[in-house]
């Protein structure tokens, strides 16, 4: 991929904004049978790993940085304890899937939440594809929603930008979009 098609994969409508995540992820799924659990987590630890980064038991500061909530109707989250704390107005939540990350001093992703819908177009999604997909989604602050996978697999050019977005040597955050020649110069 050239710089010129990396670039708008992380031009958001405020600018370019490439950030991925400056500690192990720490996820905790909400909402799913053990079966789906251990899917999801699969999931996460193929893109994590696809993207030479890592994952943990314990985050020190916030426990599980990685949030990711199933269910069926928004009204289902008013009973999650503390959301107001974590999203400041949970009523601007909607649709099929909602992503949102906080970020550390250094702009690094330091929590990200994940809300899924199921009760929508996602109720007869295939879960292996979909949170493949979502588990990708989450490693990077992409705009929009480029394809991430083909065949039910990572697309191989998705994978090598995850690669060069966690090279130790490149910053955790980057505003420019000449940041989209550092990362085409690691493919």
């Amino acid at each position: 991929m050239t710089p010129d098609q990396i670039a708008p994969l992380f031009t958001h409508s405020d600018g370019f904004r490439c950030a991925r995540w400056g500690r192990p992820i720490v996820p905790i799924v909400f909402g799913v049978q053990d079966d789906t659990l251990s899917l999801v987590k699969g999931a996460l630890e193929a893109v994590v790993c696809a993207a030479n980064h890592r994952m943990a038991e314990h985050d020190p500061e916030l426990g599980a940085n990685l949030m990711v909530f199933f269910f069926r109707d928004w009204e289902e989250l008013k009973a999650v304890p503390n959301l107001d704390q974590l999203v400041p107005d949970p009523s601007t939540l909607s649709g099929d899937v909602a992503r949102m990350f906080r970020f550390d001093s250094q702009g690094a992703i330091r929590l990200g939440l994940l809300f899924l819908r199921m009760g929508g177009t996602l109720a007869d999604a295939p879960a292996e594809p979909l949170v493949l997909d979502q588990a990708a989604r989450m490693m990077l602050t992409w705009a929009g929603d480029p394809p991430m996978l083909e065949g039910g697999a990572l697309r191989p050019d998705i994978a090598a930008i995850l690669r060069a977005a966690y090279d130790p040597v490149l910053p955790a955050r980057a505003g420019d979009a000449s940041h989209a020649l550092r990362l085409a110069a690691r493919l």
